[in-house]
């Protein structure tokens, strides 16, 4: 990983920016745990549901995965940190 080779400044505003997209990222996180533990009690309760719920589970670890590679881009180029 690349870090500056100087100290990095953010104004008020990059930093509110940086900050949102953080709380975003957190909202987006926290829904796809929600869908997570919405299927898993669907198929608890109504197994006739769990082909239909399977599909929910399996697309909710790359939507996480989606959003923290795409807030982590963001933090990376607001702070100047290259990838190798």
């Amino acid at each position: 990983m690349g870090l500056p080779n100087e100290p990095v400044t953010l104004s008020v505003e990059q930093l509110d920016e940086l900050n949102r997209k953080l709380a975003t990222m957190r909202h987006d996180i926290n829904n796809n745990l929600s869908l997570i533990v919405a299927a898993m009690e669907l198929i608890r309760y109504k197994p006739q549901m769990t082909e239909r719920m399977i599909s929910t589970l399996g697309e909710q670890p790359k939507k996480i995965g989606d959003a923290i590679a795409k807030f982590s881009s963001e933090f990376e180029h607001a702070f100047g940190i290259t990838k190798p």
